[in-house]
């Protein structure tokens, strides 16, 4: 067979609704698949090592080749709010496909614009095709397996989307490697984007081959544990943790889904702000020392960010199953707002203080992330979770073009009026203490939600009964 004929065969599989678990299947299995995806798509964290090369090549300001990256986290909130209820409903093994495909291409697109030197085909390829493997990446396994994992829902999506945080881990040393290689200019750039999205195809589609669904009426456990027995007692909700079911049309007027939207997209913003500039920001930080930062070391910065973005996600996330989603916020968005204080004032006099309060807040970043599914699942329980937090999703949209729109914009601007090193960057750091306090005050808003946003028992069960229909005869 021909690999033409190979390639369609895969999508004709990959598009087909995943098979059940059968008996004995590990649940243990499905987060390996999830990762596949998510430590692919996690490469976005990466760009910063790509601006420095593209700026020189095309003669691109710090704002312009911040372009690409921005417009693909636009593209993954808005993939992801509009596609979240067919995600839900086609299953993760399609989400996945249409994830890859998007994914892969967007870095063939940019590649070829990197070798004609046309910026506009990087854009439009990493930044919108990309982004939209990105959105649909991302939220494709988080309804899935919160229905494995009832029981630790903060873990289980922490341990999937951690590889988001993680991917730039292995994507900034290996483009950095690549660009060594095969040379900065527009020629090695567009190798590098080629090689990117060759390999990541073949990775992702790993994901597609294993992920499974849980059965009809699973409720928790799996092979790890007892199922409870018929008519036992269900646990009994906490405050904010709901035993009922919201649909995501309800959701979206209800004023918790708001508070937290404004909840991530400040967490988000004061994030990404570091995250998308970091090798050219600790490079500017201590330039007009004794010691300035290597282009290595810079890349190293990034690999650290990624490292503590990919613990935050599985650490912090795990750590909001025994305090609760609110207080882990509350960390999140407190304790990171005194950081960037910290740097602020004390981070060009300290490379150790400016690295470790900026580690503290990617892991705030990433566990943000991490934690959200759960806390939806918390407020508005599991039935539409998928499509909920891929609505919620348009917040990381928001915060993709406010957090380098900040940062990049005024140490522009501040350049342009003589400044230079750290003085680039005090007042975004100022900006986001402030976003910090707002997504803080937020957060205290949250309440549990007014049970005529419940979806009824029946028509729940009726819902439960369709989809076991469809995977008999699907």
């Amino acid at each position: 067979m021909d690999l033409p004929n190979r390639v369609v065969g895969f999508l004709e599989f990959a598009t087909m609704t995943p098979p059940l678990a059968p008996a004995g299947w590990s649940r243990w299995l499905v987060p390996p698949a999830a990762l596949s995806v998510h430590l692919s798509i996690g490469q976005a964290y990466a760009w910063s090592v790509f601006k420095p090369p593209l700026e020189s090549a095309l003669g691109l300001s710090g704002t312009a080749s911040a372009l690409p990256f921005q417009l693909g986290i636009v593209m993954l909130g808005l993939s992801a709010a509009f596609g979240g209820t067919l995600v839900e409903r086609k299953g993760p093994r399609w989400a996945m496909t249409v994830a890859l495909c998007c994914f892969s291409s967007g870095f063939l697109i940019a590649a070829l614009g990197a070798f004609t030197e046309q910026y506009w085909l990087i854009v439009f390829g990493y930044g919108f095709v990309g982004g939209i493997g990105l959105g649909i990446g991302y939220i494709s396994p988080v309804s899935t397996l919160i229905k494995w994992f009832p029981d630790r829902p903060g873990m289980a999506t922490g341990i999937a989307i951690m590889g988001f945080g993680g991917g730039a881990l292995i994507a900034s040393p290996w483009s950095a490697q690549m660009l060594d290689s095969f040379g900065a200019g527009s020629e090695g750039i567009a190798l590098a984007f080629l090689v990117h999205g060759l390999v990541y195809a073949v990775f992702m589609a790993l994901g597609v081959l294993l992920v499974r669904v849980p059965p009809p009426g699973y409720r928790q456990g799996g092979d790890d544990g007892p199922r409870p027995a018929p008519g036992a007692a269900k646990p009994v909700a906490g405050a904010l943790i709901s035993t009922a079911q919201v649909s995501a049309k309800s959701a979206v007027r209800t004023p918790q889904f708001w508070c937290l939207w404004v909840v991530l997209c400040m967490n988000v913003t004061a994030g990404i702000g570091i995250l998308e500039k970091a090798a050219p920001m600790i490079t500017d930080f201590f330039a007009e020392t004794d010691a300035p930062v290597s282009v290595s070391a810079a890349a190293g910065f990034v690999a650290l960010l990624s490292a503590a973005n990919m613990a935050g996600r599985i650490g912090w996330s795990s750590t909001s199953d025994l305090i609760g989603r609110k207080n882990m916020y509350r960390v999140y968005l407190g304790v990171g707002a005194l950081m960037y204080l910290l740097i602020s004032r004390f981070g060009d006099s300290s490379k150790p203080l400016f690295v470790l309060c900026a580690l503290v807040i990617l892991s705030f970043y990433g566990g943000g992330f991490a934690t959200v599914p759960a806390y939806l699942k918390d407020l508005f329980g599991t039935y539409q979770v998928g499509a909920i937090h891929g609505r919620l999703l348009t917040a990381w949209s928001t915060a993709g073009v406010l957090g380098p729109l900040i940062v990049n914009r005024v140490a522009d601007s501040q350049e342009e009026a003589g400044r230079s090193g750290s003085g680039l960057y005090g007042l975004s750091f100022t900006i986001m203490i402030g976003l910090l306090v707002i997504g803080f005050v937020a957060n205290e808003l949250v309440r549990p939600v007014h049970p005529r946003h419940h979806v009824p028992a029946p028509r729940e069960a009726a819902d439960d009964h369709v989809t076991s229909e469809q995977h008999r005869t699907g």
